[in-house]
């Protein structure tokens, strides 16, 4: 129940801070981008569009999500509320994963891709793991600036190498390196068992990782530790 209700409000804390309109916008956008490309460079345009921002929308917007949590002074009341920082990060999670989904379905559509369900389920996993990197980078920062500087690691060394293997130009071993496995799933493909396995492990860490520092966050909010 709480969790529902927890997706409810992130729903509507993201439509009231134009997350939607703004995804809607920049999805006709990226139609229209693959409309423009010929045919033969579609799937990997929309591969890479789909897995660059829909996918990793996470990673860009916890940091302004949670800020604007944090002026508002939400974590004081989820840090009295009987809800737990897994529902916290579930919630979130889902909610921005929604939105990705939505975009992905159009944009593969668009490009005529091959296994929309693997490319579905490759975005799915994508945004769950850049939204818990965002989770996790965002707990920690006081400005907006600050979260740009500690999101350009995360970037280098996820966007660079996941393009690298869509264009086959990587070692064969890179097949296993995580986000390579979800671009393999975004591009259409289907990922090795070990590959899933990777990813699955890089989830779980993520998702004890996030939990500690959401629970820390809300710990010592208001400057003050509880």
């Amino acid at each position: 129940m709480r969790l529902g209700s927890l997706f409810l409000w992130d729903i509507r804390f993201q439509a009231k801070h134009g997350f939607y309109f703004l995804y809607a916008v920049l999805t006709v956008l990226y139609v229209a981008v693959l409309f423009a490309v010929p045919e033969s460079w579609k799937e990997k345009t929309a591969a890479i569009l789909i897995f660059s921002d829909p996918a990793s929308m996470g990673l860009f917007f916890m940091g302004a999500i949670i800020l604007l949590e944090k002026s508002q002074h939400t974590p004081c009341a989820f840090a009295v509320s009987p809800v737990c920082p897994m529902e916290y990060i579930i919630a979130e999670v889902s909610s921005l994963s929604a939105i990705s989904l939505a975009a992905a379905v159009v944009l593969a559509s668009a490009a005529g891709a091959d296994n929309l369900h693997i490319v579905l389920l490759g975005t799915a996993i994508s945004s769950m793991i850049f939204t818990l990197f965002g989770i996790i980078i965002a707990t920690k920062i006081s400005s907006l600036n600050q979260f740009i500087l500690w999101t350009v690691p995360i970037e280098i060394v996820c966007f660079g190498p996941a393009i690298l293997h869509l264009f086959k130009i990587t070692p064969a071993w890179l097949r296993y390196y995580p986000v390579n496995v979800c671009m393999e799933m975004v591009s259409g493909g289907t990922p090795s068992a070990m590959g899933i396995l990777i990813v699955m492990a890089l989830l779980a860490i993520l998702f004890i990782l996030s939990k500690h520092c959401v629970l820390k966050m809300w710990s010592s909010t208001g400057g003050v530790k509880l």
